[in-house]
């Protein structure tokens, strides 16, 4: 399994990259927010070699356009994976089983070259969750037990297993030449 971890605005742009093989960086959220740090971020990961993902925090209501905004705003190049980061909102609140595919299927529309993943807790996942639509895969966040175990019967491509002190997370893949390939081939 390959090492990797997710980042926002809450982490620096000097993070370790010893030992990874990938970065997920908070690029957008709703159709306002635009993660401050996401250029130095980007940089390092890209610096250090290593496969390079966006994701964007979804907001309830106008997919088209949080669809737009996020591969607006997202640096990312062909190759790299773009994510739907679906939870509960700081509302309280979630978009639904049809706004988190048609956000996924707008954000492949938009960007063909990259691969796509679903981002959600294992308590998504298994309660909210009605179509197990996730794009090219699904990205689970389950902690507390082993990393590469998260729980679930479904497939599953990366498991974020701990938030402590950085969100870390394993790939499904026997190798980072093996990911970046899965990743520049779509489209």
């Amino acid at each position: 399994m390959l090492h990797g971890i997710d980042v926002s605005s809450h982490q620096s742009a000097s993070y370790d990259t010893d030992g990874l093989a990938f970065v997920i960086v908070k690029a957008t959220e709703g159709r306002s927010y635009v993660n401050p740090r996401m250029e130095a971020q980007v940089g390092r990961a890209r610096e250090a070699g290593l496969v390079v993902g966006f994701y964007h925090f979804l907001w309830p209501g106008d997919i088209t356009g949080q669809a737009e905004y996020f591969t607006q705003k997202a640096l990312a190049e062909p190759g790299d994976l773009l994510a739907c980061d679906w939870e509960t909102t700081g509302r309280g609140t979630r978009a639904s089983n049809a706004e988190k595919d048609r956000f996924i299927r707008e954000v492949k529309s938009l960007r063909p070259r990259n691969r796509t993943l679903l981002y959600c807790n294992r308590t998504f996942w298994l309660r909210h969750d009605r179509t197990s639509y996730a794009g090219d895969g699904l990205w689970i966040a389950h902690y507390g037990v082993a990393k590469g175990k998260p729980g679930i019967k479904a497939e599953w491509l990366v498991h974020q297993y701990t938030d402590d002190p950085v969100d870390k997370n394993v790939a499904r893949f026997p190798s980072a030449d093996a990911l970046r390939e899965w990743a520049e081939s779509a489209g």
